[in-house]
C-alpha cells in the first residue's frame, strides 16, 4: 500500500515537473522570438531548476523538511547561476553558438529552436531534476546522516562553482589580463572549477533525494549533468575555444588538472 502511494506521488511529481518545465521553456522561447536572442536559454537553465523545485515543494505531499531542504539547495544554486549569467550576458548580443545555428537554419530557426534549443534543454532539465522529484515524493519523515553527507557535498560544490565564477569575473574585469589565462586561486587546482562544482553539487542533491532508498534511481540526474559538463557542452567546447584564443593555454593544461582538483604539477 505504501509503495503504491509512493508511486502515485512520484507520478504526480513527474507530471508537475514536466508541466512546469514546458511552461518555462515555451515562455522563454516566445521571449527569444521577440528579442531575437536564443541565448536567454542559458539564463533560464538555472532559474528553471529553481522554479521547478519550488513548485514541487508546494504541490507534492512529502516530508516537509526534505522538501524545504531540496528547494533551498536547488533554488540557491539556480538563482545564483541565473543571475550571474544574466549579469554577464545580457546586453552583449546573442551567443556565438546560437548565431551559428541561426545562420545554418535561416528564417526557420525561430520555430526550429523551440525543439532543438528550448525543447532539448527542457528535456535535460527534467532528467537532471529526477532526484528532486523523488526527494519531494517520499513521505518518510526526517533528514538523516545520508542527507547530511549530501548537504556537505552540495556545499563544497556550490562554493567551488560560485568562487570560481567570481574569481574569473574579477580576472576578466582587469583590462591588463586581456588575452591571458586565468590560473590562480581555484583555477590553479582545476581548469574548470565552476563545472566541477556544478557536477559535485548535483551529486549532493542526488544523495539527499536518494536517502530513503526509493529515490536511488534519481542518481540518473547527476550522472547526466556530469556527462553533459565533461563530454558535451561544458569542458570540450571551452577547451577547444581556449586553445584557439588564449596564448599559453596549452602550457596551462600540462600542469593543471582538467576537472578534479589537485595541486598543480611543477614546471
Amino acid at each position: 500500500m505504501q509503495s503504491a502511494i509512493g508511486g502515485l506521488f512520484m507520478g504526480k511529481a513527474m507530471a508537475v515537473a514536466a508541466i512546469t518545465i514546458v511552461i518555462i521553456m515555451v515562455a522563454s522561447w516566445l521571449i527569444s522570438l521577440a528579442i531575437k536572442d536564443a541565448s536567454i536559454v542559458d539564463i533560464v537553465w538555472g532559474l528553471g531548476f529553481a522554479v521547478t523545485s519550488w513548485v514541487l515543494a508546494l504541490t507534492i505531499d512529502g516530508d516537509s523538511t526534505r522538501q524545504a531542504l531540496l528547494a533551498f539547495m536547488v533554488g540557491l544554486w539556480g538563482l545564483r547561476l541565473g543571475t550571474y549569467l544574466a549579469k554577464r550576458n545580457l546586453g552583449h548580443g546573442e551567443d556565438w553558438r546560437y548565431k551559428l545555428m541561426r545562420k545554418k537554419r535561416g528564417p526557420n530557426f525561430g520555430l526550429i529552436s523551440l525543439v532543438t534549443v528550448f525543447g532539448l534543454q527542457g528535456a535535460l532539465m527534467f532528467i537532471v531534476s529526477l532526484p528532486v522529484m523523488f526527494g519531494n515524493s517520499d513521505s518518510t519523515p526526517g533528514v538523516g546522516p545520508i542527507a547530511v553527507i549530501g548537504i556537505i557535498v552540495w556545499a563544497v560544490g556550490f562554493l567551488f562553482e560560485a568562487i570560481g565564477d567570481w574569481q574569473l569575473a574579477r580576472f576578466i574585469r582587469d583590462s591588463s589580463n586581456a588575452g591571458k589565462v586565468m590560473q590562480t586561486g581555484l583555477w590553479s587546482l582545476t581548469r574548470h572549477p565552476n563545472y566541477f562544482g556544478n557536477a559535485m553539487l548535483w551529486w549532493g542533491i542526488g544523495i539527499v533525494g536518494a536517502e530513503t532508498g526509493s529515490g536511488i534511481i534519481g542518481f540518473i540526474g547527476p550522472v547526466v549533468m556530469t556527462y553533459l559538463l565533461l563530454k558535451v557542452s561544458g569542458v570540450p567546447m571551452l577547451e577547444h575555444s581556449m586553445n584557439k584564443r588564449r596564448e599559453g593555454y596549452a602550457e596551462y593544461t600540462t600542469r593543471t588538472s582538467m576537472f578534479i582538483p589537485r595541486l598543480p604539477k611543477k614546471a
